[in-house]
């Protein structure tokens, strides 16, 4: 009889135990699910605002596709390229390639083009870089980013897409160059790719990364 409070306190034991990764298991499916609800959310506000609703009828986040190109989409991994489509036909194809060399790390993009090679326009999805100086390439804090609406390869030409002080057209901020030059380079690239594989990307199915 003197094991019986062991028994009863172990008892106890295993089932707050079960009880608490019940509840931990429980809340982490419940936070994750609404934090990928709100990253989607987010997703398709930046994808509309770079590609207006009105001129696609299909759905853009699962219209989706995944292309590789370490040396013009800054990175290993497979890249997602967002199709838009109206009645059918292509109207933009928006990529999401890294900017490697920002000053604290990636810069992660948005980059829509329209199919005759000109830009719908460039966001910023995340970053690191220095507050006050570096972050002038989001759209809230500062109308830079929107120089890129209507660029292309051809206007400007490939050796003017680069910052003034590099011998560009492309606005630096003061103090802080090292930021806008990568997203500029990071842009830059990402019309040169389309350049060389745009006619195929909206032949392919959709399709999962791998």
């Amino acid at each position: 009889m003197r094991y019986r409070p062991i028994v009863i306190s172990a008892v106890l034991l295993f089932l707050f135990a079960v009880l608490g990764s019940g509840l931990v298991a429980f809340m982490h499916d419940n936070t994750a699910a609404r934090i990928a609800e709100n990253q989607r959310r987010a997703l398709l506000r930046s994808l509309n605002e770079l590609v207006p609703r009105d001129q696609y009828d299909n759905d853009i986040y699962t219209d989706i596709i995944y292309v590789r190109d370490a040396e013009l989409l800054g990175t290993r991994d497979p890249v997602p390229v967002y199709r838009a489509r109206l009645n059918g036909w292509p109207v933009a194809a928006v990529f999401a390639p890294l900017a490697p060399d920002g000053y604290n790390g990636n810069i992660r993009l948005l980059v829509a083009v329209k199919m005759d090679g000109t830009l719908a326009g460039v966001r910023v999805l995340a970053h690191r870089e220095t507050p006050g100086l570096g972050d002038h390439i989001e759209s809230e804090r500062s109308d830079w980013i929107l120089g890129f609406n209507g660029k292309s390869l051809r206007h400007p030409s490939v050796e003017n897409w680069k910052v003034k002080r590099d011998g560009g057209v492309f606005d630096q901020f003061t103090g802080a160059t090292i930021t806008p030059r990568a997203v500029v380079a990071a842009v830059k690239n990402t019309l040169l790719y389309y350049r060389a594989h745009g006619q195929s990307l909206f032949e392919k199915h959709p399709a999962k990364a791998s």
